[in-house]
């Protein structure tokens, strides 16, 4: 290593000598040697010397004083071991390459005489290859602090004789562990549908009951507060509709109900002779319709049915057979040869034949709806006017904007409580399920004295209008029991809705085996003379037929009709 620094790049100038206690290279100034020429400094030339004061000479090194005691130091001989004997200086080699450098690539250290001092410049080169920084610690931590050593960043990948061994370990331990776990998950899944199951079958078991009614406490045999079966779970739109006769006069009631949950629909025939309760006591359908309306008979019907009628719609027999010409006629199997009502003559070819699949006009329609026989009760004329119903529903469109254009045609002054629109978009519904045969009609059975019997409350106000069959308290109302010895049949039926009309329970008493020429009217107690006499006045029968005697079982009054009774003449 050249131990000579050239400052002019002229000649040598310092020497290396050692190094200070933070490890910085230590020059001295070297001798002279003399020279035949000049050596070449560029920057003396040109002006450009060590001249620290600009004064324009170059000026003399200062002697070495490290210590800036003024006086010049002996230079201490080299020995960075503490051994006490000079070492030989080492080849400069900051790059360790084992190399020389160029004289020009290694720095210089000249303390100045004056002049702030400065910090130590960190010598950021590698020094680790010069015994010089093998005991600076100072030097060593810093290095430590700021390199990167390989081994930080080496990864272990020397096999392993065990390593098959142990990777075999742990996928069978894996593998039965996820064994166990599959185990379990399919253990929980059976558990759950299992429970699934059970709970489907106990939910479908229960449903059915009480479905069907047989729970205990929720059928209506049990039910003691007048509740109601399952069937009024289910969601019904209902409506009732009055025939009136406008010539022949008198009305036919029927109610139209839609059943959305279970898509059926029936139109449920209510006989006039039910019993109602209304403003002045007990009294029937046909006089409730009379003298009560629409919204009377309606309310008294949801009292005594359960139900919750939403509308009432009156056709009178005009509007009816203009229906019928509207929807283009309708065909229905007929039970009887309807006369023509406008006849001039006996004997003529009926208006309706009796036959199956006949085709009705408008005016055919209200002639076979309104049409009783002699001797006939009021049941079969109101079957009658159910089949007409059933055809019209047959006959209109299921669409509901067409259904109530032909309901607005018709110019019908309906109930404030049933719109055009309302009662279109209902009969569409209804038409819909006649054309596909989920469409029925029923009678509703009613007894002689016009309370509704045990069939009815299960077969037709329970399963069809989902209610609870309430008849009016009988008790308040007198009992009449009428027996016919009038010869007339017909009598006896005349007679029965006068009285219900009039307020009295009807008993029917049979027909006597001969005709009487007058008729009379018995009372058992005192207290009921007076409803005898009441009686009379409704039958239109003189108040001396009225007799204290024996009167039939369970009657307060009874009625024996005879040869002068004059149904026209009642009530």
């Amino acid at each position: 290593m050249n131990d000579r620094y050239d400052a002019g790049y002229g000649g040598d100038q310092y020497e290396l000598v050692g190094y200070d206690e933070y490890g910085r290279p230590v020059y001295r100034q070297a001798p002279q040697q003399p020279s035949p020429q000049q050596p070449y400094d560029p920057y003396t030339q040109q002006g450009h010397g060590y001249d620290p004061y600009a004064t324009g000479q170059q000026q003399p090194v200062p002697p070495y004083d490290p210590y800036g005691t003024g006086q010049q130091q002996p230079v201490p001989p080299y020995d960075p071991y503490g051994t006490g004997q000079q070492q030989p200086v080492p080849s400069y080699d900051p790059y360790g390459t084992g190399r020389q450098p160029r004289v020009a690539e290694q720095t210089a250290y000249i303390p100045q005489q004056a002049g702030p001092v400065e910090e130590p410049v960190r010598d950021d080169r590698d020094h680790r290859g010069d015994p010089a920084y093998q005991d600076d610690r100072e030097y060593q931590d810093d290095r430590d602090d700021r390199d990167y050593r390989t081994e930080q960043f080496a990864f272990v990948e020397d096999p392993d004789g065990d390593s098959e061994d142990v990777i075999d370990w742990l996928k069978f331990t894996e593998n039965r562990t996820e064994r166990r776990e599959e185990a379990r998950r399919r253990a929980r899944s059976r558990l759950i549908a299992l429970v699934v199951v059970l709970a489907l079958a106990a939910t479908g078991g229960v449903g059915y009951l009480w479905y069907a009614g047989k729970l205990p406490g929720l059928s209506s045999s049990d039910d003691k507060t007048g509740g109601t079966t399952t069937a009024t779970a289910q969601k019904r739109d209902v409506i009732v509709v009055h025939l009136h006769d406008t010539k022949k006069g008198g009305t036919s009631t029927a109610l139209l109900v839609d059943n959305t949950t279970t898509k059926q629909g029936t139109t449920v025939l209510l006989p006039n002779a039910l019993a109602l309760t209304g403003d002045d006591g007990t009294t029937t359908l046909a006089k409730s319709v009379e003298d009560d309306g629409s919204s009377g008979t309606r309310e008294a019907l949801d009292t005594v049915l359960g139900t919750s009628i939403q509308g009432t719609w009156r056709l009178d027999t005009p509007y009816l057979q203009n229906l019928v010409d509207l929807v283009g006629n309708i065909e229905i199997d007929t039970n009887a040869d309807v006369p023509d009502p406008e006849a001039k003559k006996k004997g003529e070819a009926p208006l309706v034949s009796k036959g199956e699949s006949q085709t009705l006009s408008g005016k055919m329609a209200v002639a076979y709806a309104t049409y009783r026989a002699s001797g006939e009760a009021q049941n079969a004329q109101l079957e009658r006017f159910g089949q007409v119903m059933q055809g019209v529903l047959r006959k209109m469109s299921s669409d509901a904007q067409a259904a109530t254009t032909t309901v607005q045609t018709l110019a019908q002054i309906l109930d404030p409580s049933l719109t055009d629109k309302d009662l279109g978009t209902f009969l569409a519904g209804l038409s819909d399920l006649a054309k596909g045969g989920d469409h029925k009609t029923a009678m509703l059975p009613v007894q002689t004295d016009g309370t509704l019997s045990a069939q009815a409350s299960d077969s037709v106000v329970k399963d069809v209008l989902g209610g609870t069959a309430k008849s009016p308290d009988q008790d308040a109302a007198v009992r009449v029991s009428v027996r016919n010895a009038s010869g007339v049949k017909d009598n006896t039926e005349k007679a029965r809705v006068v009285l219900l009309n009039g307020g009295f329970t009807f008993l029917e008493a049979g027909t006597a085996g001969s005709a009487q020429t007058t008729s009379e009217i018995t009372y058992a107690d005192a207290a009921d003379k007076e409803n005898a006499t009441e009686v009379a006045k409704t039958l239109g029968l003189p108040e001396d037929a009225v007799v204290k005697g024996k009167v039939s079982a369970n009657a307060n009054v009874s009625v024996v009709l005879g040869q002068d009774y004059e149904p026209a003449s009642a009530g």
